[in-house]
């Protein structure tokens, strides 16, 4: 029997096979868990409903994947839909997975500073306050020593150009990580994220996750990269009853990028006399 034997939930976010939400989902259905999934809603003059289908060839061949369903999180009613869902399907839920980020195109790639206020309200009320939204609408199937998972990354401690109005989002998300925590720890529900290092996904794509790969394998204390893998591992730790002292936590899974302080053995390659 796996650690996830008996134990039912909610993954909100998967896009595609390269989504951290589905490493980690696939770690809790390998181990006996019960999921239901949320997915990005299809545009209505989308025939061939390209985001339902992404996902639903990968749940479609789980046979603990329980239900595949359409959210925005900028609308409460379809929040309390999958809540709904869920609460019909599996009564009360033992985890949750938000893994939900956006900032339009425009105001990501240009100077944090020029981000248009309704660019920045977009990106907040997004990649943020859908984690308070989530977390006040499922708190009634919520099960006692039940877990929620979100997806940060470090450029929401430090500057990371590129990502610049996203790691404003983050930052705020971390923060809510933490009151949430607080708010929910005497039900014994406990809050944690995965701060991830770049992984080819298509949320990284959009912020430039190609140029920092080779510095990440360069600066990180084990000169490497991580996998999706390494991640969804992670992930089912913080999700599972083996981390139940554990709450309010950013966990870095990148190698030991975030410890540096200066560029490392980046510097041995950047001083190594030409040939």
């Amino acid at each position: 029997m796996g650690r996830f034997a008996g134990m039912k939930g909610l993954v909100l976010g998967v896009a595609n096979d390269h989504s951290i939400a589905w490493a980690i989902a696939k770690h809790i259905l390998d181990e006996g868990g019960a999921i239901g999934f949320s997915h990005l809603p299809d545009k209505p003059d989308d025939a061939r409903q390209r985001n339902r289908r992404r996902v639903a060839q990968l749940t479609d061949q789980e046979p603990n994947a329980k239900f595949l369903v359409p959210m925005d999180v900028s609308h409460d009613d379809q929040i309390a839909a999958v809540i709904t869902r869920a609460r019909d399907e599996f009564g009360s839920i033992d985890f949750l997975v938000h893994s939900i980020a956006y900032a339009p195109m425009e105001d990501l790639k240009g100077e944090t500073t020029n981000c248009s206020r309704e660019g920045f309200r977009i990106a907040m009320e997004t990649s943020a306050y859908s984690l308070l939204a989530v977390g006040r609408l499922a708190r009634h199937i919520l099960a006692k020593d039940a877990s929620i998972l979100t997806l940060t990354y470090y450029g929401g401690e430090k500057v990371v150009p590129g990502y610049n109005i996203m790691g404003v989002c983050k930052a705020t998300l971390d923060t809510c990580v933490k009151y949430m925590a607080f708010d929910l720890g005497p039900s014994g529900v406990r809050v944690n994220a995965i701060s991830a290092g770049p992984l080819r996904t298509l949320a990284g794509r959009g912020a430039g996750v190609e140029e920092m790969l080779g510095m990440y394998e360069h600066m990180s204390p084990m000169g490497r990269n991580i996998t999706h893998d390494e991640v969804g591992r992670a992930g089912a730790f913080l999700l599972s009853r083996d981390s139940l002292g554990i709450t309010g936590e950013i966990m870095h899974v990148d190698a030991g990028y975030n410890i540096m302080g200066s560029p490392g053995r980046l510097l041995d390659l950047i001083q190594k006399p030409a040939e």
